[in-house]
């Protein structure tokens, strides 16, 4: 069974029914659901939490969506950085990037699909990683 990391804006998509997102997100989960496991890691989890009250609330509604917690490994952890160092250099000004790349280098390296709405820095910084992304 494959892994797929599920990115912050996902789990934000799925908290809200009249979001545009939520049926792409709750559709592409459903079909992907008998031949995968979902995660997210220490990030994705401290992003996404900042919309529940409590601890046992944001747990709660992880575990109703089956997904499970990975923490970042040490190898993606120097990757990040080093993709970070990468986007400097290209004179990338952003200041908000380094969640994304330590999401990206997760994916990278534990060689997880990732689904997410953010094609851009992931598929820039991160091609070696299959997308799980909306066709429009």
């Amino acid at each position: 069974m494959s892994i797929i990391l599920i990115d912050t804006c996902v789990i934000s998509d799925l908290s809200n029914e009249d979001n545009d997102w939520f049926e792409w997100c709750s559709s592409t989960l459903e079909k992907l659901d008998n031949s995968h496991s979902f995660i997210v890691n220490d990030v994705i989890y401290a992003e996404s939490s900042v919309i529940y009250p409590t601890i046992e609330e944001f747990d709660e509604y992880l575990s109703e969506l089956d997904l499970s917690i990975k923490s970042i490994p040490r190898e993606a952890l120097f990757l990040a950085g080093k993709v970070f160092l990468k986007y400097r250099k290209n004179k990338g000004t952003k200041c908000n990037v380094l969640p994304d790349f330590f999401i990206g280098a997760h994916a990278a390296v534990k060689q997880y699909k990732l689904m997410s709405r953010d094609k851009g820095r992931f598929a820039t910084y991160f091609p070696t990683v299959e997308l799980i992304i909306p066709d429009h």
